[in-house]
């Protein structure tokens, strides 16, 4: 099969990773792609929101499948672009459509259809300019911490935990009259603040039938022991070692199957990645969010966790054909530690030379933000920089390889968090 792989970073490496271990893979195509990926396939300088240009480009090249990592080109409705075209209709596509993918844009419509459906969640209230003297009033009534969550896509900057009345007041008014996060802050989500433990659950849907992934726990703050600024993740592992058969059957019973129903009640076909992400709370699993595609960095460590032949899983998720599939995933544990540059989550500098990869040994490297210079070197293009995924019998083991090989990759201004999986350690 001749396969399309849309977007640029460590999740997409990791899925190229996985495509390109199938004997189904002819060809594979990554838009844009970064350095690691061509290690398995041909990277295609093409922006995916740019449909006209994705499609003449599917065309010419006779993609049998598309394959959408981030969140951006199926808010935007790629899939629907697909769908509608005579010529492009009949390729199989993984990812949802555009109302299916609004369970990611906007946390309002999310937090109704979790409500609608009786899946556990935190109590809320949504506010805009119309209604904002409301809100502000509706604060006074809440008890402190409380989270404020920009509706809309806000580049994973859009959530914000307010310890004060003071501090939520003035932050509600930033979000909503002063654009802090643009058109995402036009409508804020205000809603109760859950105590407990975080993991990530992944739901492969094929518009009918499901099957969970392996489960995971990302580290979100850029300083050791949880503290400092929110990033796009640090690292991660898998499978959660609280997350057993008990804890997962409350998880599919309150939460999966009424999303996958509700889904259908809305007459919404979904097909592709559903992120559920849930909260521990007690003993009970609530939901906090969800995403219309796989997490970063918990790809990375959820992956090559699994061992059926990716691409048959994906042929049959396009084709509505899961049932059909065993779905085989490794016992052992991967910890996956992200190296970043200097300055992020804030500013920070891009074509940093990077070398020691030859040095590397038992791990997987999934490059997040990096480019080839002219010189063909490779060079950090972002704040997430390389991903490193390793194999271990316990979280303890899976971390230390990760590690260990973390300090062979050196560049300038280099870090990474040394306490991935701390609790578990």
């Amino acid at each position: 099969m001749n396969i399309l792989l849309i977007g640029s970073g460590g999740r997409e490496h990791a899925f190229a990773y996985k495509l390109a271990q199938s004997k189904l893979c002819k060809q594979l195509f990554i838009m844009p792609g970064n350095a690691g990926t061509t290690q398995f396939g041909q990277n295609v300088k093409i922006n995916p929101n740019d449909f006209a240009a994705v499609g003449q480009f599917s065309l010419e090249n006779k993609i049998d499948l598309v394959i959408v990592g981030p969140e951006e080109p199926l808010v935007l409705g790629l899939r629907n672009y697909f769908e509608e075209n005579e010529n492009l209709k009949n390729t199989l596509f993984v990812g949802p459509d555009k109302m299916g993918a609004t369970m990611e844009a906007s946390k309002d419509w999310s937090k109704a259809f979790m409500y609608k459906n009786n899946i556990p969640t935190a109590a809320y209230k949504t506010f805009t300019s119309q209604n904002l003297e409301e809100g502000l009033e509706y604060l006074k009534t809440q008890k402190m911490p409380i989270v404020l969550k920009a509706d809309g896509l806000a580049a994973g900057k859009g959530v914000l935990i307010c310890q004060t009345l003071e501090e939520a007041t003035s932050e509600l008014q930033q979000m909503i009259n002063d654009k802090k996060f643009g058109a995402a802050s036009a409508k804020v989500v205000i809603e109760e603040f859950l105590s407990g433990i975080e993991l990530s659950v992944f739901v492969l849907s094929d518009g009918n039938s499901y099957k969970i992934l392996p489960t995971a726990k990302d580290y979100k703050r850029i300083g050791e022991g949880e503290m400092g600024l929110n990033t796009g993740g640090m690292g991660a592992i898998s499978p959660v070692p609280f997350a057993n058969d008990v804890f997962m059957q409350k998880v599919i019973d309150n939460i999966i199957e009424p999303t996958v129903q509700g889904l259908k009640n809305e007459s919404i076909k979904y097909v592709g990645f559903i992120f559920v992400g849930l909260i521990k709370v007690g003993e009970e699993p609530m939901v906090i969010e969800y995403n219309c595609r796989m997490g970063d960095p918990e790809t990375e460590a959820v992956l090559p966790r699994i061992e059926t032949d990716f691409v048959e899983l994906m042929v049959a998720t396009a084709k509505g054909e899961l049932q059909n599939i065993d779905l085989k995933i490794s016992d052992k544990t991967t910890a996956t530690v992200m190296m970043v540059s200097a300055g992020y989550p804030g500013d920070y500098e891009k074509g940093k030379v990077m070398t020691g990869f030859e040095s590397v040994a038992d791990s997987l490297l999934f490059h997040a933000g990096t480019s080839l210079n002219s010189n063909n070197e490779i060079v950090t293009n972002g704040g997430r920089v390389l991903a490193i995924t390793s194999f271990g019998n316990s979280v303890n083991e899976a971390v230390s390889t990760s590690l260990a090989n973390a300090n062979k990759i050196n560049y300038d201004g280099k870090y990474f968090r040394r306490d991935i999986g701390f609790e578990f350690l």
